[in-house]
This record gives C-alpha cells, sequence and structure tokens, in this order.
C-alpha cells in the first residue's frame, strides 16, 4: 500500500514536471482562466495574453500561467466537446465579447439533465444572432456553443425576429408554432433592449388604446397610481385626462361629464368627448 502511494506521488510529479512540456487544447473567455487535467488532477492557468478569447493550444509556463499558442482547429474543437451532453439554447442578447445570454429550446430537457431552468450565458458564440437556436455543450459548470442548430425551424426564428424588429410587446407575441420558452426568450430579450424598457410599453398602451377610438397621444406623465395623459381629438382638440394604470380607466376625464368619468376607459373616452355636446 505504501509503496502504492509512493509510485502515485512521483507520477504526479513526472506529470507535473511534463506539463511545460506539452500542450492542452482549452476554451477561454476574456477575464478567464483555461483548465486541463493529468492522472485526474485538473489544473487551472491564467491565459497569456490576458485578452484572449476563443478556442487555443495552450502550453504551460509554471504551475499558474499558460501560454496561448495558436488557434484550435475545428476538428480538434469537436472532438474536445464530444464528452459533454448536448444542450439546445436559444440566443437571447449579447453579454460581453463572444457571450450570449441564452434561453432553452426545451425546458423538459434542461430540467432533467441540469436540474434547473433558467436563462444562462453561452461563451464562445460563433456569428450567432438574436434567437438563433444552437447546440450546446454543457462541461459541468459552463455552456459551449458548438454550432446553429439544424434541425430549428427557419421559420419560427423569423417570426420572434420580425416581431421583436417591429417591437411588439411579448404579452402581444403570436403566431403559429410558439411555444412558451420561445416567449420567455423573448421576453428576456426585450427586458435586455432599451425599445422594451417600461415607459417605451406604457406609452405603445396609451397610443394604441387613444387610436383605437381615433385620438392621438401627445404625451404623459406618471403619477404613481394614474397617467396624466395630453391627448388630440381627431377633429384637433387637446384635453388632458388622468388614466389608471390597471385598466385604462378614466378617473378624471378634463372635461364634465356629469360625474360619469369612470364608466369610461381611455379608448371610448375619445368618442365621447367628441359627442360631448350630448352632454
Amino acid at each position: 500500500m505504501v509503496k502504492d502511494i509512493h509510485r502515485l506521488i512521483n507520477q504526479m510529479a513526472e506529470a507535473e514536471a511534463a506539463l511545460t512540456q506539452t500542450t492542452f487544447i482549452a476554451p477561454c473567455v476574456k477575464g478567464g482562466r483555461v483548465q486541463t487535467r493529468v492522472l485526474g488532477m485538473v489544473y487551472s492557468f491564467q491565459p497569456q495574453p490576458l485578452t484572449v478569447e476563443g478556442w487555443g493550444l495552450f502550453q504551460p509556463l509554471d504551475r499558474q500561467t499558460a501560454r496561448w499558442q495558436r488557434e484550435a482547429e475545428l476538428p480538434q474543437i469537436h472532438a474536445y466537446l464530444q464528452s459533454f451532453p448536448v444542450i439546445r439554447m436559444r440566443l437571447v442578447a449579447p453579454l460581453q465579447g463572444r457571450t450570449w445570454l441564452a434561453y432553452p429550446v426545451n425546458e423538459g430537457d434542461v430540467q432533467q439533465r441540469l436540474r434547473r431552468v433558467c436563462p444562462m450565458p453561452v461563451h464562445l458564440v460563433a456569428s450567432g444572432s438574436r434567437f438563433e437556436e444552437g447546440v450546446t455543450r454543457w462541461d459541468g459548470r459552463s455552456l459551449w456553443w458548438e454550432d446553429s442548430d439544424r434541425r430549428a425551424d427557419p421559420m419560427l426564428t423569423d417570426a420572434l425576429r420580425t416581431a421583436f424588429r417591429t417591437e411588439v410587446m411579448p404579452e402581444d407575441l403570436a403566431f403559429k408554432g410558439l411555444t412558451p420558452e420561445m416567449r420567455t426568450a423573448y421576453a428576456l430579450a426585450a427586458d435586455q433592449h432599451p425599445e422594451f424598457c417600461q415607459a417605451r410599453r406604457d406609452e405603445r398602451r396609451l397610443r394604441q388604446a387613444l387610436s383605437m377610438g381615433g385620438g392621438t397621444l401627445h404625451e404623459f406623465s406618471d403619477q404613481d397610481e394614474f397617467w396624466n395623459v395630453r391627448w388630440q381629438t381627431s377633429e384637433g382638440e387637446w384635453h388632458t385626462s388622468a388614466i389608471a394604470k390597471a385598466d385604462l380607466t378614466v378617473m378624471s376625464a378634463g372635461i364634465c361629464l356629469a360625474g360619469e368619468d369612470q364608466k369610461f376607459d381611455l379608448q371610448s373616452l375619445v368618442g365621447v368627448i367628441e359627442d360631448a355636446d350630448e352632454w
């Protein structure tokens, strides 16, 4: 037993001594570390240069540092990834460098494999774009991009991109083939994009209600539980109304409605005011 322990210690010492004479393939993100395994032991290195990002071949300089030698070739990358399970993810938004935020294509599959379902970063995405489905590999700590998923329906991806480009709100998203996972990914993308901030959503909601009644939104201000909305009728008359946020009920129309203000919402208010001669 003692001899076996000494032999193992000697083997590990020899392996460590040989580290500086070998190269290894590893994925690297900016500011991260690279790892390799020798005789079951994991060695972690700080890459040189520190700004390197991508799949590379590294040579250890000592126990702490490994130098980038050159970019790894596709067959080498493919062989490295084959030992890890596949997780299919949909890209949501770029985070930093070649890292994207992504959401599972199939929540049930990810729940079974990882025991959790949540947005996750995917590293070293090559030529990725928003809402693209990709094949990623899970190494126990991180997801690494392997390739675009050729099984994915490009029509569904195009539908998501078209909706996003035309600023369709997540709650209004609807098309044939839409899945709950797609809706979640879309909502995450909206949260990451300034065009979908809350003020923008509020504006679209008010503008849509007014336009359906024939009016035009000019501006609005937030008053906690309601909005002060300045708008114009189709005949060019200006009005300022207090509108409840919860359901767009009229709290104060801005003209005398004989105490009947709250019987109307913003959409119906337009017609009521244009027919105000009846009051």
